[in-house]
């Protein structure tokens, strides 16, 4: 068994996928390869699987995951078909000959994985939402957002890592923060977010992870949390709901149906409130500057 090796955990009934972080005194760190899960287990208890993930649960979120891209993909294209109804059917007085330009909600997303952080920002490029990402340890994302915020001015913030019910607590308290690894310091996170901006229509939050505090992070002031199920979420499932967020048009909500059903681990790992979307369109359409023909008139 080696750093980098993928596999499975014979006692969990070979459930995930995972890859190895590191090994010390017959005890190995493993991080999932789907899902916002860091655990430690047993050499003994690990089996190694090739290259190509074999666990059912594994494959079952990439197949998930792949219908969840397909149903944003779509619903941008809906949108574009709306936003030209609006031109088109006179709707914006004498606006029916103009084009537009569009402005979706600027994300700015904390992660406290590296690995997770780098498929997430793929992912926001693929999907054309214009975002920033930082790689942050959770305990330091209360810290990190009070300096960022006001630079990046985002309309949408990400704060996502690794969490989890803590083994040690027997019996736990699903109730009790002390029962989670890191969503008291999502939640400090959080409130030093509303702290910049009180209105959840004008700055939408996404927080959490596995198995995180759901009812306590939305408290804080989230808009959407994870994981009113205490299940593990998928590693994108923060990415898909800021891209819906994003994208959803300032007049209207975002579709709570859609970030329910459409996520890839669905309604018992993400919920949340009623929120307005931070998409907006602009009109005219922005002109190539370097191909107009302008007669300067400042001295």
């Amino acid at each position: 068994m080696n750093i980098g090796d993928l596999v499975v955990r014979k006692s969990y009934g070979a459930d995930v996928t995972f890859r190895v972080e590191g090994i010390q005194h017959q005890q190995a760190v493993i991080k999932g390869t789907e899902f916002r899960l860091l655990a430690d287990a047993p050499v003994e208890d690990l089996i190694q699987v090739p290259a190509d993930p074999m666990s059912g649960k594994t494959k079952r979120a990439q197949i998930k995951a792949h219908q969840s891209l397909s149903l944003l993909q779509q619903d941008r294209e809906e949108q574009v078909q709306r936003n030209r109804a609006l031109l088109e059917n006179g709707e914006w007085q004498g606006t029916k000959e103009l084009s537009y330009f569009e402005m979706p909600g600027k994300v700015l997303h904390l992660d406290g994985d590296a690995a997770y952080l780098q498929k997430s920002m793929a992912l926001y490029e693929q999907l054309r939402v214009p975002a920033e990402g930082h790689h942050v340890h959770e305990s330091a994302m209360a810290d990190t957002l009070y300096r960022l915020l006001p630079r990046v001015r985002p309309d949408i913030v990400v704060i996502t890592g690794h969490d989890g019910v803590l083994k040690q607590r027997q019996p736990y308290d699903l109730y009790s923060l002390s029962s989670y690894k890191n969503s008291q310091n999502f939640i400090a996170a959080i409130q030093a977010a509303r702290q910049y901006e009180r209105s959840l229509d004008a700055l939408t939050i996404v927080a959490g992870a596995c198995q995180s505090h759901f009812e306590a992070l939305l408290r804080a002031g989230a808009n959407f949390a994870s994981s009113p199920g205490r299940i593990l979420i998928h590693a994108l499932d923060p990415v898909y709901v800021a891209a819906k967020a994003s994208f959803t048009s300032i007049r209207e909500m975002v579709n709570l149906g859609d970030v329910l059903h459409h996520t890839i681990s669905g309604s018992q790992g993400v919920g949340g409130v009623e929120t307005r979307g931070s998409h907006r369109i602009g009109l005219p359409r922005l002109n190539d500057l370097s191909t107009l023909k302008v007669t300067p008139s400042a001295i």
